[in-house]
């Protein structure tokens, strides 16, 4: 029921999911009314309607947000401040009251009750112990820079944490009170909310939903090199999982620089050196090819002799393929693995 009341808009589900008998079981009078033929019946139990309903969630549309209001469409009162609009922080603002008034930050910042008068932790010291960054909560998004505010973004997502259970504690009308917290579907949710915010303001970041930089805003990439990410962290052995996890993060990270994509290119390049003969063997004799270029320019070894003069698209370029030629060469592995 929690979860229908969440997940989706209005009352409605909730409200005919309530209505349904807990359990049924087959009439065995053939005159039932409620039979459809014998022993069978037209009604459905509670575990029927959500099993249901989770098979069809693809048909569900998402709440759609309502169309712009005059001012909006006037464009006015959208104060900015850097390169991130001011509004977009005050919709994040917003994001975080609705996680925080369904549950999802009472595991790290409790929850004040009538019959429960313990000191609750410092939320705002919760968030400086992670952030280094004191005084933000309550959250005043007026008052964040750039920094500030992608540092809150991935902060809480660290932080939510959904509850399985709640009940209304009506004592002095106290309210709702949330148990038994998992963090794993609410970061998923987060990224997910946080994401297409971020997309809607044209912010060229999102959060990383796998690898060592999980939860952590890296540069948009379009969907094939995004599942060209998922299938080279998932599809290799776990000791290359590692350095391709390290690979990935360090070329993707919003802070990155040169060297970091640098470096990301030459922990490839070796996963690629170690596979050398495999690719002489299936996908080229002149597989010197592919290491030439690491080899030529001022990637790998850092000679006098090499070339530096190239633009930093070029390191993006090698990057890419070598990826590419890491994931392919996980699948011929696994094509002659019993």
């Amino acid at each position: 029921m929690w979860l229908l009341t969440e997940a989706l808009a209005g009352t409605t589900a909730a409200a005919d999911f309530e209505d349904l008998p807990k359990d049924s079981a087959p009439s065995d009078d053939p005159w039932t009314t409620t039979a459809s033929g014998w022993g069978k019946r037209i009604e459905v139990d509670k575990r029927e309607w959500f099993t249901e309903l989770v098979h069809r969630a693809a048909e569900l549309r998402h709440a759609a947000e309502p169309r712009p209001y005059w001012p909006q469409r006037q464009n006015r009162g959208l104060s900015h401040d850097g390169s991130t609009p001011r509004d977009t922080r005050r919709d994040f603002a917003r994001l975080i009251s609705d996680f925080a008034d369904n549950g999802y930050l009472v595991d790290v910042f409790g929850q004040e009750c009538v019959d429960d008068p313990n000191e609750l932790p410092d939320a705002s010291q919760v968030i400086d112990r992670r952030l280094g960054i004191p005084d933000l909560w309550p959250l005043a998004p007026e008052t964040w820079d750039e920094d500030t505010f992608f540092g809150l973004i991935e902060v809480f997502h660290d932080l939510v944490s959904r509850p399985r259970t709640r009940h209304f504690h009506s004592w002095n009308m106290c309210g709702w009170h949330y148990a038994e917290f998992h963090n794993g579907p609410a970061r998923i949710l987060y990224r997910g909310k946080v994401n297409e915010l971020l997309r809607e303001a044209g912010i060229e970041y999102e959060l990383a939903a796998e690898g060592e930089d999980l939860g952590r805003l890296v540069a948009v990439t379009d969907d094939a090199r995004s599942a060209l990410v998922h299938q080279a962290l998932t599809g290799s052995a776990p000791e290359i999982t590692t350095r391709v996890r390290h690979a990935v993060a360090l070329f993707r990270g919003r802070d990155t620089t040169e060297e970091g994509k640098r470096s990301a290119i030459v922990t490839l390049a070796g996963i690629l050196e170690e596979r050398r003969a495999l690719i002489k063997d299936k996908l080229s004799k002149d597989e010197g090819s592919l290491f030439e270029i690491a080899n030529r320019y001022n990637l790998r070894h850092r000679k006098a002799d090499q070339k530096s003069d190239y633009d930093e698209a070029f390191m993006d370029w090698i990057f890419w393929w070598y990826l590419a030629t890491v994931e392919l060469t996980n699948r011929l592995i696994g094509s002659r693995t019993p």
